[in-house]
């Protein structure tokens, strides 16, 4: 378990990292932040996540591997994002007036796939340890902040959809 854990708090502090230093350019090009006062509760809803999990599950837990396996193969979901969006991948709703929306690689079927992806993560890691309150609890609270989320970037990007 505790293998697991750490290796996703490693990845989501290398995101984090990333995503400062995407904004932190994109800001410097012109961008501007949209809807910041909501991002310290993603923050805080990731980090009890973990959390959660961490506490709450007996360390001598094994993994379900086919859970495991599906957590794992949304990483490549998540990995496929970061790639496709790059220097403009962040973590915040950083829009750059008067650069084109992607529309390669995920977004080309879906228009918000990294919400996808790390909703179907918060659901999935819990029930890989067998935790399923954690499982809905965290789904839903992460279901209403994502339907907050993208009504504030929608707003955000309409002007360069038009």
């Amino acid at each position: 378990m505790w293998l697991v854990l750490g290796l996703v708090a490693a990845q989501r502090l290398w995101e984090l990292w990333l995503a400062d230093r995407n904004t932190r350019r994109l800001l410097a090009e012109g961008a501007v932040e949209i809807g910041a006062g909501h991002y310290p509760l993603f923050i805080g809803l990731h980090a009890s996540w973990l959390a959660a999990i961490a506490i709450l599950t007996p360390w001598t837990m094994a993994p379900n591997l086919g859970w495991l396996a599906l957590y794992v193969v949304l990483q490549f979901g998540r990995l496929w994002v970061i790639s496709t969006l790059g220097r403009f991948w962040t973590t915040r709703i950083i829009t750059l007036p008067g650069a084109p929306l992607e529309t390669r690689g995920p977004y080309q079927f879906v228009r918000h796939p990294n919400y996808i992806v790390a909703s179907l993560e918060i659901l999935v890691l819990p029930l890989v340890f067998g935790q399923v309150w954690i499982a809905l609890i965290w789904s839903v609270a992460n279901t209403l902040l994502v339907a907050w989320r993208i009504r504030v970037e929608d707003g955000a990007l309409q002007d360069r959809r038009d």
